[in-house]
This record gives C-alpha cells, structure tokens and sequence, in this order.
C-alpha cells in the first residue's frame, strides 16, 4: 500500500497499528527491506496497516517523521511513533517490532 499525505490521516485513525517504510527507488538496502515489508503488510493485513512511502514524492510526510536516512521504517500505535527501525534488516526484527505493538 502507497502511503501519502491524502490517505495518512485516514489510515491513522483506523485505530490499527501503523507501520511505515520510508523509501526510495533510487536506495538499495531499500530494495532488500521492500519484499519483506509486503510480506508483513499480507500476514498482518487484517491487524496492522503496513505501507510504503516513497520519500521522493511524500517530503511532506517524510519532513513530520524527520527522516534522514532511508530504509527508514515507523511504527505507530494511536498515531504516536512506538518504535523505528532505520538501516536495512531482516524479517523477523521487523516482526518483532510490529508483534509488539499488536
């Protein structure tokens, strides 16, 4: 799912866990964290709203969480940052973090 300015609010206050990836194309460790990011977003698609944010396109979005570096992944619960992963790793940390926020 493509996470922008328009939809995050709405997603926000589904009063699911959110988690953000904060990318870009050009980034590779961003291209090794994207798969497992959709693979977290279909097992937990009815528990957590998981998406992707190209910060190319969102700088709005981006500037709000104070991104710096890319793969930057947000995790939120009642619309408070939680946790954050920043750096390329592997599935089961990001499992981890999501689990502990469900």
């Amino acid at each position: 799912m493509e996470i922008t300015s328009q939809n995050y609010d709405e997603l926000v206050a589904s009063g699911k866990p959110v988690v953000l990836d904060f990318w870009a194309t050009w980034c590779g460790p961003c291209k090794k964290v994207g798969p497992l990011v959709e693979e977290l977003a279909a097992e937990y698609a009815d528990k957590a709203v998981i998406g992707k944010v190209d910060v190319e396109e969102e700088d709005e979005l981006a500037s709000r969480f104070g991104i710096r570096n890319i793969p930057t992944i947000i995790y939120l619960k009642n619309g408070e940052v939680v946790d954050k992963q920043v750096g390329a790793t592997t599935k089961a940390v990001l499992e981890d973090k999501l689990k502990a926020i469900l």
